[in-house]
């Protein structure tokens, strides 16, 4: 598709959405419905791809601020006939248009890639069959079938109303032909806007060949002017994607109860409880199990590993065999081996972890290097922040460390070393030594308790 144009328009205001942002700027399973447009848009390797852009342009172009996007502005927001002229200038003077909205985030490549060869040197239109068209643009045909004209719902004639193929207002367009029918669309309807579905009657009246084809779901068609359909949008999608995991042989508790905002790549005998949350790319190796309520974010889990319940893991890597939680806490720069348990109330940010080990209850591990079949006990902080600069723990292989130490970084514990518990250890630890590093135990005579006056 050398001479694929495609133009995205995404200039509306969305008043009914009731909000500050740019209508198209609202996400769809985590990513902005144009993000979305433009993803899908891209797949047809299209040699120029512009997007028109209007209300809340600063916003729009400064979040979706792709260098290979070309920007045209529509100020005044008449009609979609009106929009795509703003684009004009910036397409080919050959080949085709695909026209795209920003607001109508999950149509199929393989739907578009079908509308596209439908029109051949001509024209195309994707439509749709509901049993309710109200406030759709209906497809009017001839006696003989072909395609006539599209009428907008607020100017049909009662016999047009009854019809119930409609515009999904997506087509493929001769660039050659655009300027003169853009330059002959008039405002003279219900709305005193120029409709770009009225190059429709345009084409017939020059001879030019208009074909159809239709969408396989209305959801691939459905767009977004509120956030109940936004919504309704949502839970399509996250359905969609809850069925491709359980056809690929993945075990769902509930599919109803899932969301995915990125894509989960897995392998075989993967298993999600409920109201887990997925974000960007995650990475479940074999016999991994998901317990209900996590979220996992850009993360890589190793085969065999088990995540409990209520676990928030974000830009992390755990090896094969690992648990996890249940309330456990991975940030960005976490790395475990394999065999690491990660217990209750555990916060583990930019440190790497060796195999074996194990960190199981109500403690902090920050900055830190630690070995293998290392065990840190309940209550254990490594004090990395001086309140200006970050400072690093390093722990030795086999390393026991008492419940409730304190670790000041610098610091470093050596392989086979123990430290008791509540310990505030500020110096290095020799390898293979008991480090006992608490103030000696005082009991005062006499002390008495301060109580109430009545």
């Amino acid at each position: 598709m050398d001479s694929l144009n495609i133009v995205i328009l995404a200039a509306g205001k969305g008043k009914r959405m009731y909000s500050s942002m740019p209508k198209v700027l609202h996400p769809v399973g985590g990513e902005p419905m144009l993000a979305r447009v433009i993803r899908t848009a891209r797949g047809l390797s299209p040699s120029r791809l512009v997007v028109v852009y209007g209300h809340g342009g600063d916003q729009v172009r400064e979040r979706i601020a792709d260098s290979d996007i070309i920007w045209a502005e529509q100020a005044e927001q008449l009609g979609t006939g009106h929009a795509l002229k703003m684009a004009l200038p910036y397409l080919s003077a050959d080949g085709k248009t695909l026209v795209l909205y920003g607001d109508v985030p999950l149509t199929k490549m393989s739907t578009l890639q079908r509308l596209v060869e439908a029109a051949g040197e001509g024209m195309a239109v994707l439509t749709d069959v509901l049993d309710d068209a109200s406030g759709y643009g209906r497809m009017v045909r001839g006696a003989d079938g072909k395609l006539q004209a599209i009428v907008e719902h607020k100017d049909c004639t009662p016999e047009q109303l009854a019809i119930r193929e409609i515009n999904t207002g997506m087509m493929a367009l001769p660039n050659a032909r655009l300027a003169g029918w853009l330059a002959a669309l008039n405002n003279g309807n219900a709305q005193s806007e120029y409709y770009l579905t009225d190059v429709l009657e345009l084409a017939v009246k020059d001879g030019v060949t208009v074909e159809s084809t239709s969408v396989d779901a209305s959801w691939e068609a459905a767009g977004v002017n509120n956030k109940l359909q936004l919504a309704e949008l949502e839970r399509i999608l996250q359905a969609n994607q809850a069925r491709t995991l359980l056809e690929a042989g993945v075990t769902l508790a509930d599919p109803a109860r899932i969301d995915i905002r990125g894509e989960i790549q897995h392998g075989m005998d993967v298993s999600i409880d409920v109201g887990c949350v997925f974000e960007g790319l995650v990475e479940l190796g074999d016999n991994v199990e998901v317990g209900a309520h996590c979220v996992l974010k850009n993360v890589k889990i190793g085969a065999g590993s088990k995540i409990a319940p209520f676990s928030h893991l974000e830009d992390a890597v755990v090896g094969g065999a690992c648990k996890i939680g249940p309330y456990a806490r991975l940030r960005p720069g976490a790395e475990l081996a394999g065999h690491v348990h990660i217990g209750n109330f555990v916060e583990v940010k930019k440190s790497k972890i060796g195999d074996g080990s194990k960190v199981n209850h109500l403690t902090y591990v920050g900055d830190a290097e630690i070995g293998r079949k290392v065990n840190i006990g309940a209550g254990s902080v490594t004090c990395n922040y001086d309140g200006v600069n970050k400072f690093k723990t390093v722990i030795g292989d086999n390393v026991f460390v008492g419940s409730g130490t304190l670790m000041v970084a610098p610091v470093t514990l050596e392989r086979d070393s123990t430290i008791g518990a509540g310990s505030v250890v500020s110096k290095n630890a020799p390898a293979g030594e008991l480090t006992v590093a608490r103030a000696r135990q005082v009991t005062v005579p006499g002390w008495k308790r301060p109580e109430k006056k009545s």
